[in-house]
């Protein structure tokens, strides 16, 4: 179109081997953020607990850590989900530490928009909230979900069923697909104003829109940066709320 050549749609989510091409193995550009946001969370706190003076990265560990106590377990579970920080609190920064990557020049991609990550936190979070629950709970646990107290017993088989598909099928595929939709449509918005900027410049006869693209761009970003944020905190409370309702199923 008006003599430009834009790449073909898959280059939006699509990213060619760094190594190990046709291999279970193969390393692209999603498995390195996905690298870096486990490795930047665990030198942040490495290198925090070495000041003896609070500052700068420290303060910032502590931040972080005094958000997800008061903002996600505290709220969602109470003082006996203090013992779960360690795993939420991992949860919350590598799913930030991944969209994050959406904004930062030369990456601009985030790895939670590739359904792998998300799904694979998601297969975790389940299989960690149905642990706790027979850890506490034993058989009972189950036989809860699937025989459901306080019911007729005519519809016991029904609502079981419900409660069955709700709790072993739609938490984790609702986390998933909410994590994962969210950050590609923002990685779609991203890419479609900054190929717009680059047309409207190297299209003279329109620079004068140029400006009013580019100001969209930068809100834009300003946005991805916030939900980048908010998505991990939504699915970090979310894993708290199902830790609970482990911990307490009768509520």
């Amino acid at each position: 179109m008006f003599g430009l050549e834009y790449p073909p749609i898959e280059n939006l989510i699509e990213w060619p081997n760094y190594f190990g091409d046709d291999t279970f193995y193969g390393f692209n550009k999603i498995a390195l953020i996905s690298v870096l946001a486990m490795l930047i969370p665990a030198a942040m706190f490495f290198f925090a607990k070495r000041d003896l003076v609070p500052r700068g990265l420290q303060n910032v560990v502590e931040s972080s850590v005094e958000f997800v106590e008061n903002q996600v377990i505290l709220p969602a579970i109470g003082p006996e989900g203090l013992r779960y920080l360690p795993f939420l609190l991992s949860i919350f920064l590598f799913i930030f530490f991944g969209n994050i990557f959406e904004v930062i020049p030369t990456f601009q991609m985030p790895a939670n928009a590739r359904m792998a990550n998300p799904a694979l936190l998601a297969v975790i979070v389940l299989c960690t909230f149905v642990f706790i629950g027979f850890k506490h709970h034993g058989l009972s646990y189950l036989k809860d979900i699937v025989w459901p107290p306080g019911v007729p017993v005519a519809l016991k088989p029904l609502v079981g069923l419900i409660e069955f598909l709700s709790v072993f099928i739609l938490r984790p595929f609702g986390l998933a697909v909410r994590l994962f939709a969210n950050l590609l449509a923002g990685h779609i918005l991203l890419v479609t104003f900054g190929v717009l900027c680059i047309t409207l410049w190297q299209l003279s006869g329109l620079i004068l829109i140029l400006p009013f693209s580019f100001g969209m761009l930068v809100v834009l970003t300003a946005f991805e940066m916030f939900v980048s944020f908010l998505q991990a905190f939504v699915f970090a409370l979310l894993t708290a709320v199902y830790i609970d309702t482990s911990l307490h199923p009768a509520h």
